[in-house]
């Protein structure tokens, strides 16, 4: 039976990976979402969030990464392959999974043409 999760293969774990994607930044944003992504050398894409402590109670945090999560699971035929992408959202944003997913394909779009 296939699995339905995101592979671990597909998430930013290290921290080593999250600064060279800040390092080699390049961002694309909306009203609710940051993305900072950078070129791997791999066949597929990878999926990190940062979300600061100053954003919401740590369950509203927790509740983001989820969606984060689910969010690229669900749309990630649809991305761009060979990326590492860290999700950061907007100060003060609340979102649905439905808006989440929105942002993202549409500024994952913008990552493809980059």
């Amino acid at each position: 039976m296939k699995s339905h999760s995101l592979a671990r293969r597909e998430r930013l774990i290290r921290q080593r990976d999250f600064e060279a994607t800040y390092r080699g930044r390049r961002s694309v944003r909306d009203e609710r979402l940051v993305l900072c992504f950078r070129a791997n050398s791999l066949t597929h894409s990878r999926l990190g969030s940062s979300v600061s402590g100053r954003w919401g109670n740590s369950v509203q945090r927790n509740k983001f990464r989820r969606y984060c999560r689910e969010a690229f699971r669900l749309h990630k035929a649809g991305l761009p392959k060979g990326f590492d992408i860290i999700i950061i959202p907007r100060k003060g944003i609340e979102m649905t999974l439905e808006e989440l997913s929105a942002s993202l394909l549409r500024l994952a779009a913008k990552v493809g043409v980059s």
